[in-house]
C-alpha cells in the first residue's frame, strides 16, 4: 500500500494509539491526514502538531458509535482531501468491568463502538475503494480479540468480533486483484489513557499487565505501518501474542487452564481468593 500522497483517516486519533498512528502516517508524507476523535480539542492538538511538520491535517469531532457519525466523518474528510485511501478504524472503549451482569445498555454501546464502527466504515467506503481498485481498511482490535481479557467480558467479546469482522472482509474483498487491502492491529498492553483508566478503576489489574511488556503507543503504530507496507493482515506489536495464539490452537484446554490461573491471581490481588 503506497502511503505517499494518500488521504488517511484515523479515528480515536486524539490520544494513545490513534494519535501515534496519525503522527506516524504523517511521516510518510501523505496527501492529508484527518484526525477524528470524540474529543474535538484533543483531535485539534494532534492535527496542529502534524501541520507544524508541513503535512496537511484536519481535526474532525466524531462519535463512531453510530452509522450517522461515520457518515458525517467521511463526508467531512472527503470534502477536505477527496476520496479516502486509508481508513484506520482505531477508536474503541473499554466498557464496564464484569461479565453477564453488565447491563444491556453498556453492552450495546461497546458493541456499537468496538464492532459496528468497523462494519459501518466498510459499508460506506468499500464500494468506492473496490471501484477505484485502491484502498486500505485497518481495524484496531486487541490481543484480547485473539486471546482473552480476564475481568472484562464486554471488551473481550467485542474485540473478538472486531477481529472476525476484519478477517471476513479480508477473505471476501482482499487479494491482489481487488486492489483493496486489510489489516488488524492487535496489541497487548500499551501505555494509553485507557490502560491507565483500567488501573485506576481496578488496581488489581496491574497484576495482569505486570505479566507482560507495556509498550509505547508509537511502537504499536510502527507495527501497523510495517504490516501495511508488507501486506500482512495481523499487526502484532507484542511478538509473544503470536506464541500464545499457537499454544491456544495446539492445546485449547491447557490454554484455558492457564487463563484460569491468571484469573485466580487477579482474584487474590483483589482479596477474593
Amino acid at each position: 500500500m503506497k502511503l505517499d500522497g494518500a488521504h488517511v483517516v484515523v479515528t480515536g486519533g486524539g490520544s494513545g494509539i490513534g494519535a501515534a498512528l496519525a503522527q506516524r502516517f504523517a511521516s510518510e508524507r501523505p496527501g492529508g491526514v484527518v484526525v477524528a476523535d470524540i474529543d474535538r480539542e484533543a483531535a485539534e492538538r494532534v492535527a496542529a502538531a502534524i501541520g507544524e511538520d508541513g503535512v496537511e491535517a484536519a481535526a474532525v469531532e466524531a462519535d463512531v458509535g453510530s452509522e450517522a457519525g461515520i457518515e458525517a466523518l467521511v463526508a467531512r474528510a472527503e470534502e477536505r482531501f477527496g476520496p479516502v485511501d486509508v481508513f484506520c478504524s482505531n477508536a474503541g472503549i473499554g466498557g464496564e468491568r464484569g461479565g453477564p451482569e453488565v447491563g444491556d445498555a453498556a453492552w450495546q454501546r461497546i458493541w456499537e463502538v468496538n464492532v459496528m464502527a468497523h462494519v459501518w466504515a466498510a459499508r460506506l467506503l468499500l464500494p468506492g475503494m473496490l471501484e477505484r481498485r485502491h484502498g486500505h481498511l485497518s481495524s484496531t482490535a486487541s490481543a484480547a480479540g485473539l486471546l482473552a481479557n480476564p475481568g472484562l467480558m464486554t471488551y473481550s467479546v467485542t474485540k473478538h468480533a472486531a477481529v472476525a469482522v476484519a478477517e471476513w472482509l479480508a477473505i471476501t474483498y482482499g487479494g491482489p486483484q481487488s486492489g483493496v487491502s486489510f489489516s488488524c492491529l492487535c496489541p497487548q498492553w500499551v501505555d494509553t489513557p485507557l490502560l491507565e483508566h483500567w488501573h485506576e478503576e481496578d488496581p488489581s489489574s496491574r497484576a495482569l499487565t505486570g505479566a507482560g511488556t507495556t509498550i509505547a503507543p508509537e511502537q504499536a503504530a510502527e507495527a501497523l505501518l510495517g504490516a501495511i507496507r508488507e501486506g500482512r493482515f495481523l499487526a502484532l506489536p507484542h511478538p509473544e501474542v503470536g506464541t500464545f495464539m499457537e499454544r491456544r490452537g495446539a492445546d485449547h484446554q491447557r490454554w484455558l487452564a492457564g487463563m484460569q490461573r491468571v484469573q485466580a491471581e487477579i482474584d487474590r490481588a483483589r482479596g477474593n481468593g
